[in-house]
């Protein structure tokens, strides 16, 4: 059986990514090595670090930052280059995102970001979390399905995004329904971008940016209710289809799970991930 690292457990989902280094929200908590068997789940604490040392795994992998894992703003910023590649002005893009990058920053200051790493030193857990490179695979992954429904049908409409992300198997079996925060079901999905993998949701000013820019429905895994209504209440145009937050991550998650497997590692999921066996 595979013996890897925690820094190869990082690495693997870089390479899958094809990023080189890695981003502010990831990070190894605390490292090991002859790692055989993982525990892999969308969200890990402190209870989850004692169940898996119990329980004999190896390693812990969280896909949500569960400490302080660096400056996530520099994350946030990549929703700059989703909005250039779909059109959006470089100014209007950067304008979206400072808003809420002063709002992340400010948040750091709050967090007890050593709560859960501590707990994995005293009990000698390896543990990490992998963010926005296993995000960005689920991006594509999105992407993909809507591209195709576009493809097959010039006229597609927003329930036709659903359907084409209904046959991935994370959406389908999730327990949630997709949602349009904006516009409707049976209006014409025109250009499709899957908003996703900047480390949160870009909220009213990116969505304004893509809606007003040539993009007709935003696909993304949650969006505030507040900024959907004040988008409504100022006549935007467009689409937003919200498709769910656990299934989006999920889409993401599954491809690095069965890299893992095929390298010969014994992975369990948990905490979330669907379309996976367990």
């Amino acid at each position: 059986m595979a013996a890897l690292t925690t820094e190869r457990l990082m690495a693997i989902a870089l390479e899958l990514a094809g990023w080189d280094t890695i981003p502010a929200d990831s990070a190894i908590y605390y490292p090991g090595t002859r790692i055989s068997h993982v525990l892999i789940g969308i969200d890990a604490g402190a209870a989850e670090l004692f169940m898996a040392r119990q329980l004999g795994y190896h390693a812990v992998i969280a896909h949500h930052p569960a400490g302080y894992t660096g400056p996530v703003e520099q994350v946030y910023r990549l929703h700059v280059a989703q909005m250039i590649a779909a059109g959006v002005p470089e100014s209007v893009a950067e304008a979206a995102v400072t808003p809420r990058i002063e709002a992340l920053r400010a948040a750091a200051q709050v967090a007890n970001y050593d709560h859960a790493p501590s707990v994995a030193r005293l009990l000698e857990q390896p543990f990490l979390n992998i963010h926005a490179p296993l995000d960005e695979l689920g991006r594509r992954v999105m992407q993909a399905a809507v591209d195709e429904a576009c493809a097959a049908n010039a006229h597609a409409s927003v329930a036709d995004l659903r359907d084409a992300l209904l046959r991935l198997p994370e959406f389908a079996a999730a327990r949630t329904e997709m949602a349009v925060m904006l516009g409707a079901w049976d209006a014409p999905a025109g250009k499709v971008v899957v908003s996703h993998g900047a480390y949160t949701n870009g909220g009213y000013a990116v969505a304004k940016a893509y809606l007003t820019n040539g993009v007709g429905t935003i696909c993304c895994i949650h969006f505030p209710l507040e900024d959907a209504r004040r988008l409504r209440e100022e006549g935007v145009p467009g689409n937003i289809l919200v498709m769910g937050h656990i299934a989006g991550d999920s889409a993401g998650i599954n491809p690095y799970v069965k890299r893992l497997r095929a390298d010969g590692l014994e992975v369990t999921t948990f905490s979330g991930i669907l379309g996976a066996d367990g």
